[in-house]
């Protein structure tokens, strides 16, 4: 069994919210993961700056942040693998579907799957990695039915 939280600290109206809960559940299923713990907050561009500036000295809001706690070895807890947090700007979903020219429930997808592989230990710091890593992602959007336009 998996333990997945979904906070909505967004002072605005989160559209699909239950659609990405759904989308959420059902990639770390496809991965294949069974009794993980992991939170996904979505919060507001002014709290994701905040937290960039304090943890990884970065003076301006992202898109997505994750806090793997596996990294950190003094954390065991056998019966139960607990991933992390991963924070979504909200703010930045709005703005970046309308740049992207998708829908905010494409971009809060595609953020939260980004995030859950960045717990995993995904990365795109190269360009090999980043083939993998994104190509992981749009195969579970798509999946799930989460087009580039929808």
């Amino acid at each position: 069994m998996n333990y997945i939280e979904i906070f909505n600290e967004y002072k605005g109206d989160v559209t699909d919210l239950k659609t990405f809960e759904s989308f959420i559940k059902f990639s770390a299923d496809k991965l294949g993961l069974k009794n993980v713990m992991f939170n996904v907050i979505i919060i507001d561009d002014e709290r994701i700056h905040k937290i960039n500036k304090e943890y990884r000295n970065i003076d301006r809001p992202t898109d997505v942040i994750t806090f793997a706690l596996e990294d950190d070895k003094q954390i065991d807890t056998p019966e139960v693998r607990v991933l992390g947090d991963i924070y979504i700007s909200y703010d930045k979903v709005i703005n970046q579907s309308k740049e992207y020219g998708h829908s905010k429930k494409r971009e809060l997808c595609f953020l939260g799957v980004h995030g859950l592989l960045h717990l995993l230990g995904y990365d795109h710091m190269n360009e090999k990695d980043e083939i993998v890593m994104f190509g992981l992602q749009k195969e579970l959007l798509e999946k799930y039915g989460i087009k580039k336009e929808s």
